[in-house]
């Protein structure tokens, strides 16, 4: 089963980077993203695609230019992920054939993100945003527009977010920080999982 959740695992190294990439499919996690400013992140791509990549989507976070999608891209990543709307990182990773998810925060900057042919939204930081700023922007988005949170957002309000119209979660400390071992990397993924089934089988019934 694959879920709209997205593991970040900032600060990772290539050393670890295929055993947690299989703890995370294992509990049920399927697309990986490791940010740019992580020791190594090309090499930790690459290796989590040669082991994993028949069962996850692998790609880079914090991507700040069309040079670093490049090079995404020849490691064998799929995803691009920003902490900002640039459309030239937009249209060189759809180029590419690579799924866009450039960060959000106004409706201006969701409407440019979208007109330069973002794959989904990745509203950052959630945290200020909140559910209610979701929502809000909601009525102006296009229909079909996928919408995830990313920072503020875990297992312990999954409900309210799903409520206000997020279609995914990235998750970042809740799922991993650098030193950990790989059954804790599983256990945390397991919460996840679990709590994300809990809330959508909720909304699902509203």
């Amino acid at each position: 089963m694959t879920r709209p959740l997205i593991a970040i695992l900032r600060g990772i190294t290539p050393d670890d980077a295929v055993p947690a990439c299989g703890a995370l499919i294992a509990a049920g996690i399927t697309t990986i993203e490791v940010p740019l400013n992580s020791p190594e992140p090309l090499r930790s791509i690459a290796g989590m695609v040669a082991a994993h990549g028949n069962a996850a989507t692998i790609g880079a976070g914090t991507v700040l230019s069309t040079n670093e999608v490049h090079s995404v891209a020849e490691a064998g990543g799929q995803l691009i992920v920003s902490p900002n709307c640039d459309a030239d990182v937009i249209a060189r990773t759809r180029e590419l054939g690579l799924a866009s998810w450039p960060g959000i925060f106004t409706p201006t900057e969701a409407l440019a993100a979208l007109r330069a042919g973002a794959s989904g939204l990745k509203l950052f930081p959630g945290a200020m945003a909140g559910p209610d700023g979701l929502k809000a922007m909601r009525a102006i988005l296009p229909p079909g527009t996928t919408v995830y949170a990313v920072g503020g957002a875990g297992p312990e309000n999954f409900a309210a977010w799903l409520d206000a119209g997020a279609d995914g979660f990235g998750l970042g400390t809740a799922c991993y920080v650098p030193g950990i071992p790989v059954d804790e990397i599983a256990a945390r993924a397991r919460r996840i999982v679990e709590a994300y089934d809990r809330a959508a089988e909720q909304e699902s019934r509203a």
